[in-house]
């Protein structure tokens, strides 16, 4: 046990490492290639055989936050609980577990392994979705695809690669403005990306693409549930309506779907609410911030990186007011405890942090002078907790 702030001894729970190799995020396109006769694809999720699919990435949801709001979303509810849930991955946030999903490896392999990452040269976080500094004044102002070449910063061969390899034709649905983005590049490659520009469109496009080729694999993301979260919580009708839609798209895509086809939905993490108090800022915690070079990842999934000689005080000084609420691990141990997967590749090493803390209590660690906007959200993920590592595998065939 590990006191809090108040002085009373708080039960740390153990942290339930994703379940790579066996039911997480990056075991989904292998399993589907398989499905899809894609030669030298292992089938870990034991898909059945398939001529086309569509795999539907529901940012934001969750396996707990679904089943608890059965009443909105009555199709995929139906569907989740006949099936088991799958694990996201650590961090549970979407660069982790769209790279995850996209080059069928854990984290600690295709490297991005958090919200945003420390890179060389850098003396800012690296946002990897943005492909751009982190913070103010960072992804408005620089695009680092030519510093960071996409293809170079994550080298493994996508799913998506694979199978237009061996012929499957693939198309990819989801904002336009993705399209080229650096992220698409890293993780998403391989496929033809078409721009969607409503959950109708996405429908629609998804079932001309799958009917559009003897073999097809359609990968559609749809990310207004997450934003939803983040912004008005998830204990809101914003967020439940939101939901209800998503079921819509779900049904309307099964109704849709060839006689040999198959849909997957799942999602890339849950969410957690924080209300302002529990979100501590390190500008109001000097002791957190002795000794920290950079702080990267995100509220509930930091990578701190220390200076130089910092590493154990840092170390130290997280696990005393943090370890009432926090998993305070150094980096080494969070990589040698499978945290990231059974294996992080040099190039990867040092994107992790000196010290990795992960929440399993209601907090999260934010900085308003560098992200203002993320200080102020409600809904957060990435930890360990089953409210944010668990996602559904619905599969519907016809």
């Amino acid at each position: 046990m590990a006191p809090d702030p108040a002085g009373t001894d708080v039960r740390v729970p153990a942290p339930t490492v994703p379940r790579y190799g066996e039911a997480s995020l990056s075991d989904l396109m292998p399993s589907l290639l398989a499905a899809l006769d894609v030669p030298g694809c292992r089938n870990p999720l034991g898909l059945e055989p398939a001529r086309r699919a569509c795999l539907l990435v529901v940012d934001g949801l969750g396996w707990e936050l679904l089943l608890a709001n059965r009443t909105w979303a009555p199709f995929l509810a139906a569907a989740a609980e006949s099936g088991s849930p799958l694990t996201a991955g650590f961090p549970s946030t979407t660069a982790s577990s769209l790279g995850s999903i996209g080059t069928g490896r854990p984290p600690g392999e295709h490297g991005l392994v958090g919200y945003t990452i420390a890179l060389p040269g850098m003396e800012r976080a690296f946002n990897c979705l943005r492909w751009a500094p982190y913070g103010l004044g960072g992804s408005r102002n620089r695009d680092l695809r030519d510093r960071f070449a996409p293809e170079r910063l994550q080298p493994e061969t996508t799913a998506f690669e694979r199978a237009a390899a061996d012929g499957v034709t693939v198309a990819l649905l989801g904002p336009g403005e993705h399209a080229a983005s650096g992220f698409t590049r890293a993780v998403l490659r391989g496929g033809v990306y078409a721009g969607v520009l409503s959950l109708g469109d996405q429908a629609a496009a998804a079932a001309r693409h799958l009917a559009g080729s003897r073999r097809s694999l359609v990968y559609a993301y749809h990310p207004d549930l997450d934003k939803t979260g983040h912004v008005r919580g998830t204990a809101t009708d914003a967020w439940r309506l939101q939901l209800a839609h998503v079921d819509l798209l779900a049904a309307h895509l099964a109704d849709r779907l060839p006689r040999d086809a198959v849909l997957l939905v799942t999602g890339d993490h849950g969410m957690v609410d924080l209300r302002p108090e529990q979100r501590i800022d390190l500008a109001d915690q000097p002791e957190l911030a002795a000794g920290v070079r950079l702080l990267a990842g995100e509220a509930r999934a930091r990578h701190v990186h220390a200076r130089e000689g910092a590493a154990g005080e840092v170390l130290a000084a997280w696990r005393e007011l943090l370890g009432h609420a926090m998993w305070v691990v150094s980096g080494e141990e969070a990589i040698e405890s499978g945290w990231f997967g059974s294996r992080v590749p040099d190039r990867v090493r040092p994107r992790i942090g000196d010290v990795v803390a992960a929440a399993f209590g209601p907090v999260g660690i934010v900085q308003r002078d560098v992200d203002p906007a993320q200080a102020r959200l409600t809904g957060h993920h990435g930890s360990m907790t089953p409210a944010e590592q668990l996602v559904p595998l619905i599969e519907v065939r016809r």
